[in-house]
């Protein structure tokens, strides 16, 4: 059938597997082809039957061959090789721009594709942040390995460190205050399905977090946006509110807001807090960007000591995607029904996650790849500035820091059109209005600096605007480019 190189550094269950995938390959084995069984193999290459079953295994998992209980392992045929591998899941015409789509496209990485509205930093951003050795010491960590359990609130002792992080940035928080989540995501469902009910209402910032008001929606609740400013929420706006809609929660992000890159004065927070005392509502304050941050900002949870607000970020931008590890701060009382709500959802984390964690902040190690990351985020936002701006894109109220610039078109253009015709041409950018509660017509574009410093995000846009600025009847010239003219009313 074929042979073995035993004085070969490859290992021999790979020698076999790469030996099976070239006949395959070159139909000396065509679907529907049955293999020899892992005992005949093994007598035939001389080698243990352990060894041809990891290389079935492997075979296997990439969909290459198939069992069929006990009639044996065959070649896939090209139809059970698209059942083994299956195409993506295709979005109906008309979805695009639409919340979830967006969340797809950025975390398919579609090869070509560039993320220049992307929510996300660049892997190789990130590359260096968690060393491979740290998922090994931390295991290490347990005793019982890769059969250790974790507890449902998160281990004590990584508890203890994010406390500490919390507390560097003026959160009083000990471990008790505590529950660990897989991200930022996780936290807000969490805190919809511990504290809202069909009917409840619920205040969001507008512009805001395009992926919180559908989730929000799920449970039926009412969303009522209020505007948000460059110092904070509209605060008359959020009175006016409170009066109307008596609401059950806010959510807000008061540092590096998502999408605007906005952070909160300390007055304009005071005022918040007095609010939520007065008409009763619950705070959940979103810190998930406040890693990118130079210095330090003012925090709701800092100022209310956690009284009546719920504190929550994660790691999963500012250190690693694959680790997926984010935390909850809150007073004992609601933290004790968000852990219930957390044990009927999921139960517990994984504890190899928690562990690697546990080790990466006690090396140590976070705040200088912090500090690197910001540095790189700093150049990354002179730059993007410099090159949009040339391009025609404005920028009235940029924020300080950040991954996120808030452009606005000039008027004439349509935006929604100029997002449909970017992807056409691999530029995904994302539209104000995606940001709005309501959908609310916006001229703005959220711009991911890291990308957009790219040359390509910065000449096309120079392209489409120069066209629009210029006579409406000489669009034609830019390929694609008359599209993007509202029309005349």
């Amino acid at each position: 059938m074929f042979s073995i190189d035993r004085s070969s550094p490859i290992a021999l269950f790979k020698q076999i597997e790469a030996a099976l995938r070239q006949q395959i390959a070159q139909r000396v084995l065509p679907g529907g082809t049955r293999l020899p069984s892992i005992r005949q193999l093994a007598t035939q290459l001389a080698v243990s039957t352990n060894t041809v079953v990891m290389a079935y295994d492997r075979l296997v998992a990439a969909g290459v061959i198939d069992t069929h209980g006990t009639a044996g392992f065959f070649v896939c045929t090209a139809s059970d090789a698209s059942r083994a591998i299956p195409d993506e899941v295709a979005l109906e015409a008309g979805q695009e721009q639409e919340p979830v789509w967006l969340s797809q496209q950025v975390n398919d990485q579609r090869p070509g594709v560039l993320l220049a509205s992307s929510g996300a930093l660049p892997p190789t951003w990130l590359q260096d942040a968690l060393p491979a050795a740290a998922v090994q010491r931390g295991l290490a960590r347990s005793a019982a390995g890769m059969a250790s359990r974790c507890p449902p609130q998160g281990l004590a002792e990584l508890r203890e460190q994010i406390a500490l992080l919390l507390r560097g940035i003026g959160i009083a928080a000990d471990a008790s205050h505590i529950l660990t989540t897989f991200g930022g995501t996780h936290a807000i469902d969490l805190i919809c399905r511990t504290f809202l009910q069909p009917g409840d209402t619920v205040l969001v910032e507008d512009p805001g977090y395009f992926l919180m008001f559908g989730r929000l929606r799920q449970d039926g609740v009412r969303l009522v946006p209020i505007k948000r400013r460059p110092d904070g929420l509209d605060l008359d706006e959020l009175e006016a509110a409170c009066r109307a809609h008596r609401p059950r929660l806010l959510f807000v992000q008061t540092a590096l807001h998502n999408p605007t890159g906005w952070s909160s004065s300390a007055a304009n927070l005071h005022k918040v807090l007095i609010m939520a005392q007065q008409y009763g509502f619950l705070i959940a304050e979103d810190d998930v960007h406040g890693h990118f941050q130079q210095g330090h900002s003012t925090r709701l949870a800092s100022l209310s000591g956690l009284d009546g607000v719920i504190y929550y970020s994660s790691l999963c931008k500012a250190l690693s995607p694959a680790l997926r590890m984010g935390y909850l701060a809150a007073a004992p009382a609601l933290l004790k029904l968000l852990m219930r709500t957390k044990i009927h959802a999921i139960m517990t984390l994984p504890a190899l996650n928690e562990y690697v964690l546990l080790e990466v902040l006690k090396a140590g190690n976070l705040r200088k790849h912090l500090e690197r990351l910001q540095r790189k985020i700093m150049v990354a936002r002179n730059a993007s500035t410099r090159h949009l701006s040339a391009a025609g894109v404005l920028f009235e109220q940029p924020g300080d820091a950040g991954i996120f610039l808030w452009g606005s078109m000039p008027a004439g253009l349509d935006v929604d059109l100029l997002v449909q015709d970017a992807y056409r041409n691999k530029i995904l950018l994302m539209r104000g209005a995606a940001f709005s509660a309501n959908d609310t017509p916006d001229q703005h574009i959220r711009f991911n600096v890291a990308f957009s410093q790219h040359p390509r995000v910065s000449a096309y846009l120079e392209e489409r605007l120069r066209a629009v600025a210029g006579a409406r009847s000489s669009l034609a010239r830019a390929s694609g480019a008359a599209s993007i003219v509202k029309p005349e009313h």
